[in-house]
């Protein structure tokens, strides 16, 4: 575990948070990429996902909370200290989705072709997190012997060989951003990248709970593989209704 990162100057750098915010820089700098390429404007693209970033931050910060509540309930001043790691990356994407719509319509950007590029900025994030996770020790595999475990914290500091799943949602992660940048000329409409994207993630989510150690005695397994389902469905009627 290695929650500070570094110190300079008396001034502690944590991993989660550091790692947070590299995710997204690259992530932001990878989408617009993709967005100019596409005929979209990069800076109206970067300041779409700069105005989102508030709420998306907000709300997977809140989801994470409210799946541990009776934790929180008893030090509100927790859910907000910068120090502490726990977001959950459903939580603010659920959110920002229906909150674009007006946003793009003021800034002139496709929903669809906005989404396919941000999709790309969402998956770097995510795999830039997954490192602060294995650093801070949140999001921990549960206790295994298996031949890929290793010896690993939870967020207690109990170190064990565990299951890394932080490292292998940072694969997967990275595997459906290669995928995707590979399949974007081929897509059939806008927005069918970042519905299969969604999609594939989704299940690939939804297996990896089951991997992870649950600090709530199941609820939070439970929240995230329903939510997991329930974008997987969004996402695969999305893809059969603009194709269909």
């Amino acid at each position: 575990m290695r929650r500070i990162l570094f110190s300079w100057h008396g001034l502690n750098i944590y991993s989660y948070p550091a790692m947070l915010y590299v995710g997204l820089l690259a992530g932001v700098f990878a989408g617009a990429y993709v967005a100019q390429s596409s005929g979209m404007s990069a800076d109206r693209f970067a300041v779409a996902v700069a105005i989102l970033l508030i709420p998306a931050l907000a709300g997977s910060r809140l989801y994470f909370v409210l799946t541990r509540w009776d934790i929180y309930r008893h030090d509100p001043a927790r859910i907000w200290r910068r120090t502490e790691g726990g977001m959950a990356m459903y939580g603010g994407f659920i959110l920002v989705v229906p909150l674009s719509i007006p946003l793009l319509r003021w800034l002139g950007l496709p929903f669809g072709s906005f989404w396919d590029a941000a999709g790309l900025t969402i998956l770097l994030g995510m795999a830039f997190t997954r490192i602060g996770c294995f650093l801070n020790g949140c999001c921990s595999g549960r206790p295994s012997e298996a031949w890929f475990a290793l010896f690993l914290p939870d967020h207690h500091g109990i170190v064990q060989r565990r299951i890394p799943t932080q490292l292998m949602e940072m694969v997967f992660a990275m595997m459906l951003f290669g995928a995707a940048l590979a399949l974007r000329n081929y897509a059939p409409f806008p927005g069918a990248i970042f519905c299969s994207v969604v999609a594939a993630y989704g299940l690939g989510r939804w297996y990896l709970e089951s991997l992870r150690d649950d600090e709530t005695g199941g609820r939070d397994k439970t929240v995230m593989q329903a939510t997991s389902i329930f974008l997987v469905i969004a996402a695969l009627a999305g893809l059969a209704f603009v194709w269909v």
